[in-house]
C-alpha cells in the first residue's frame, strides 16, 4: 500500500500516517519523541523519514499517545523494543495491554457503524484500510508509563503537558508543547471526519467515540489552553487559535 511521504508542519516537526489518519516526528535538542504511532504498515514510512534525518528507532526516546485506538498504537510495541518510553492514560492503557479489539470492551462506541454506512457506503474505506494495514491484529503492549490527569512529562524532551480531554475514549488526552506553540489533539478535536462529512474542526462521530457529551466538555478545557497550531489525529493543521477551532467544533455539533 502506497503512503504519502511524510510532511514538515512546523520547525521540526513531521506529520506521518496516510489520508486517514495522522501521526508526528518531533526533533527536540534532547531527543526524538512521537504523538501517537499510526498502524503496522507505516513502519517502513517511518524508517525512512528517520533515515533521512540520520537517525534509527532507537532514537526515538518518547511515544505519546493520545489514546487507545487501533490507528494511533499501531508501532507501539516495535518502538518501545526499540528503547522508547510510550505514554498513555491510565483509562486507555487498559487498551493497549489487551490489545487493540478490546476498545470494544473498555470504550465503546455509543452508536452502531451500520447507519453511517447506509447513508455514506464510502466512509467503509477508512475501517477496510485499517484492517489491510494491520491495525486491529497489532500485539497487545504491556508496560506502558501512565498519567492520571493533567501532568507536565519532564521526562520527555520538550516537557509537555498532558491534558486530559475524556470523551473520544475514557482516557483521550492532548499534549501540549507550549514552548513552540504546538497543541497536538488526537482525536478529542479534528479536522475531518468522513463519517460526518466534515471537514474543518469537529468531534468524531458517535459511531466512533464513547461518550459525547463528555467530548463537547473536553472543548471547555481546550479553551483554556494557548497553542499557534492544532495537530489532529485525522486531518490538515489548523492555524487560527485553538477557540476558533473548539467553536467551529460545536457549531457543528455531535453526528
Amino acid at each position: 500500500m502506497s503512503r504519502p511521504a511524510p510532511t514538515p508542519v512546523a520547525p521540526g516537526v513531521h506529520r506521518l500516517g496516510d489520508h486517514g489518519v495522522n501521526f508526528y516526528l518531533i526533533e527536540d535538542p534532547d531527543g526524538l519523541v512521537l504523538v501517537d504511532a499510526g498502524t503496522p504498515a507505516h513502519l517502513q514510512q517511518l524508517d525512512t523519514l528517520l533515515a533521512g534525518l540520520g537517525h534509527s528507532p532507537a532514537d526515538i526516546r518518547a511515544v505519546l499517545l493520545t489514546h487507545g485506538h487501533a490507528d494511533h498504537t499501531g508501532l507501539a510495541r516495535p518502538l518501545q523494543e526499540a528503547g522508547a518510553d510510550l505514554w498513555i492514560h491510565e483509562r486507555d492503557d487498559v487498551i493497549l495491554r489487551d490489545g487493540p479489539r478490546s476498545s470494544m470492551r473498555h470504550a465503546k462506541p455509543e452508536r452502531s457503524l451500520l447507519p453511517y454506512l447506509l447513508r455514506r457506503p464510502s466512509a467503509l474505506a477508512l475501517p477496510l484500510r485499517l484492517a489491510r494495514s494491520g491495525a486491529f491484529t497489532a500485539p497487545p503492549v504491556q508496560g506502558a508509563r501512565i498519567f492520571y490527569g493533567d501532568q507536565v512529562l519532564k521526562d520527555v524532551p520538550g516537557a509537555p503537558q498532558a491534558v486530559v480531554l475524556p470523551g473520544h475514549t475514557p482516557g483521550s488526552a492532548a499534549y501540549l508543547f507550549p514552548d513552540r506553540g504546538l497543541l497536538f489533539t488526537g482525536d478529542a478535536l479534528v479536522t475531518a471526519d468522513g463519517f460526518a462529512d466534515r471537514t474543518g474542526p469537529t468531534l468524531v462521530s458517535r459511531c466512533f467515540t464513547h461518550d459525547s457529551r463528555a467530548a463537547l466538555l473536553a472543548l471547555d478545557r481546550l479553551d483554556e489552553l494557548t497553542a499557534d497550531l492544532l495537530l489532529p489525529g485525522h486531518g490538515e493543521p489548523f492555524t487560527d487559535g485553538v477557540r476558533a477551532a473548539t467553536r467551529q467544533a460545536r457549531e457543528f455539533g455531535v453526528h
